[in-house]
């Protein structure tokens, strides 16, 4: 008979998410050895592989869940019968509170996708483009002339993340600027360039 996982089984599995982001996130995916997180978690290696078959799951937990949590605060913004305007300013400050709570998480998304094995990493890569598809409506709402032209409206959708994806790199929660903020600067940003943006050809 299979043995009952502990009550506390998901919680220690947590536990083990968070050391390793804050691992990954200082010295890099490859940087950081099984034996370095059971020293973090104040365990074992043998606990931890009790917990995860190997590092890479451990890495690929971690970013789905980011990106889980992501697409759930923003599913429930794109449900919402508000104008586009306002569905993108939600957005926004959600990303970026999200964002700024979860740092470490954030940036090992952004720098260690690549370390995934392939059909992992389209896992994620799926996820993510489904926020980019959500974004990339909005937008076509904000803009009538995306329609007739839905090929720029993704490559739009990715200019707005770029935007926000790289705020970890610099952006201080703790500093003059708040979190809410720089999502309103972003969205201003954003919704200006979009609604004056020309989709059509340039004369020299």
């Amino acid at each position: 008979m299979a043995r009952n996982r502990a009550a506390d089984f998901a919680q220690r599995r947590e536990i083990i998410i968070e050391n390793a982001v804050r691992l990954f996130a200082t010295a890099g995916f490859l940087g950081v050895s099984v034996a370095d997180l059971a020293k973090a978690c104040k365990t074992s290696k043998s606990l931890i592989y009790h917990y995860f078959d190997s590092k890479e799951d451990i890495l690929f937990e971690a970013m789905d869940s980011h990106v889980r949590t992501l697409w759930d605060a923003a599913s429930g913004i794109i449900a919402m019968d508000v104008s586009p305007d306002h569905k993108l300013r939600t957005l926004t400050h959600a990303m970026m509170h999200l964002y700024a709570g979860a740092a470490s998480r954030h940036k090992v998304l952004v720098n260690e996708l690549y370390h995934l094995p392939r059909a992992r990493r389209e896992v994620i890569i799926g996820r993510q483009s489904r926020l980019v598809q959500a974004v990339a409506d909005i937008f076509s709402l904000l803009q009538p002339e995306f329609r007739s032209k839905p090929e720029l409206a993704k490559p739009a959708a990715m200019v707005y993340f770029g935007m926000i994806n790289w705020t970890h790199t610099w952006y201080d929660p703790a500093g003059p600027a708040s979190t809410d903020a720089v999502a309103d600067l972003v969205v201003d940003m954003v919704l200006n360039g979009v609604r004056g943006a020309q989709l059509g050809p340039r004369r020299p």
